[in-house]
């Protein structure tokens, strides 16, 4: 006779302490659950319901402007800074923790177009539509231990006139160096007062410019006769430049991919391309019914913010064609600028209505410290979640977002004009001599050509 006996210590199931979890056995054998699949689908189910029901994107409104706000920059070495320039000339830094103003910048006769930050974060490099390049001095120790300071001011350590007004600014990443966007592009260093060096091509007037976060002399230019082009301040003329049919108001490089670049267009749709081959787009980004106004990638390079002249913001996937995420409040209007936090966990807008609006990154993420267990949870509602997204339930409720009444109605109208364009184009090919026309990729579809 054959007898089985089950023993078990006490070592392995006695806790240590009192304040010690119990330990649980799992058997994972399939044949002992099976309705596992079933279970975890509806957890799956649950999960996407309690994602719609926590789903609180919009934190709160930074009020103290009195015109729209037209620019943002973030300082790289202070996660709570942020600055924000007006159509009036104001600018001010923001602690975004406590939602109010630590400092103001007066100084500035017109419209303020253009904010960026030294790399070491002590230096702000303004310019606006009054001709004038300003260095203002960052207060660290405000920012450090910020408290109710809103009658700060500052002097700005240099003002640089020139000819012309200018559209944007940005700063090298590592360097002295920063550029400035106008009728030319010019390369200035804060000790001089003079641009070290000047690029034109054409007669257009540049409208945004961004360094390369990995290449330090490598920056790209949009300009207003619709071009994108590239310089390298190693070469006495620009390096190359693709013309598209629509104009590009902002463009933003990847950081971890720095080759790289998405640019935000009238047409609607963001276009993302690689450098080293402008001929084609490697992904369009579509989702807005109006034109993209800002555009700035998060720090982690998977996702990118963008803020448009239809009253919204969006949530893209650096490699997915429509938004993961809508923002929209009843209040905002049209959208002038959009940033990421330095931690990627928060997106900022400034709008035409003079609020800058915090909002979170991920719409249902639970503010604040996440006892361990929690996050286990969180992490393996994500995962079964993401497991079973492709069947029709989880997937409707996914993906579902709530639009305003006139984007709604916009979005049915230019799925129409889009629809009936393609059947127009289809017709027309049908009609003509074989091989005559060529279907174009929308990919290639909007570039018109490349200039070396």
């Amino acid at each position: 006779m054959k007898v089985k006996v089950i023993s078990r210590s006490t070592d392995e199931f006695t806790r240590e302490r009192s304040q010690d979890l119990q330990r649980v056995y799992h058997n994972y054998d399939p044949n002992l659950r099976p309705q596992e699949k079933a279970v975890e689908y509806v957890r799956a189910l649950t999960a996407a319901k309690l994602e719609k029901i926590f789903a609180r994107p919009f934190i709160g409104a930074m009020d103290g402007h009195r015109d729209g706000v037209s620019c943002m920059a973030k300082n790289p070495n202070y996660l709570k800074g942020l600055f924000s320039g007006s159509m009036d000339g104001d600018i001010r830094l923001w602690d975004i923790a406590t939602r109010r103003t630590v400092c103001q910048y007066p100084g500035h006769q017109g419209a303020v177009r253009g904010l960026t930050v030294s790399t070491d974060g002590r230096i702000l490099v303004s310019c606006g539509t009054d001709c004038t390049v300003r260095l203002w001095n960052v207060p660290v120790a405000t920012l450090t231990d910020s408290d109710d300071s809103s009658d700060n001011s500052s002097e700005p350590l240099a003002v640089y006139v020139w000819k012309n007004a200018f559209w944007a600014v940005d700063h090298q990443w590592e360097g002295d160096l920063f550029a400035t966007a106008g009728a030319q592009v010019d390369i200035w260093n804060h000790n001089r007062s003079q641009p070290v060096n000047s690029f034109r091509w054409g007669t257009d007037t540049v409208i945004s410019v961004r360094f390369n976060p990995g290449e330090p002399n490598v920056f790209a230019t949009t300009a207003s006769d619709r071009s994108i082009a590239l310089y390298d301040l190693r070469m006495s003329s620009p390096a190359r430049k693709i013309i598209m049919r629509t104009r590009t108001n902002s463009i933003s490089w990847n950081p971890m991919e720095p080759m790289n670049f998405t640019a935000a267009n009238e047409d609607c749709n963001c276009y993302s391309y690689d450098a080293r081959k402008l001929d084609e787009a490697k992904c369009v980004h579509m989702g807005h019914e109006s034109a993209v106004m800002d555009i700035d990638y998060s720090p982690t390079g998977r996702e990118f913010v963008t803020g448009s002249y239809d009253r919204t913001i969006r949530i893209f996937q650096y490699n997915g064609g429509r938004s993961r995420e809508i923002y929209h409040t009843k209040r905002m209007q049209r959208v002038f600028c959009a940033k990421f936090s330095c931690d990627a966990s928060y997106v900022i807008s400034g709008s035409d209505d003079t609020n800058l609006r915090l909002w979170k990154a991920k719409a249902s993420e639970q503010l604040g410290v996440l006892h361990p267990r929690e996050r286990r949870k969180h992490e393996y509602l994500e995962a079964v979640k993401n497991r079973y997204k492709h069947l029709p339930e989880v997937k409707r409720i996914v993906r579902h977002r709530h639009l305003p009444k006139p984007i709604y109605k916009a979005a049915a109208l230019r799925r129409t004009m889009i629809e009936a364009e393609r059947r127009k184009a289809e017709r027309r090919k049908a009609h003509s001599a074989p091989g005559s026309i060529v279907t174009k990729p929308l990919r290639k579809r909007r570039i018109i050509k490349e200039v070396e």
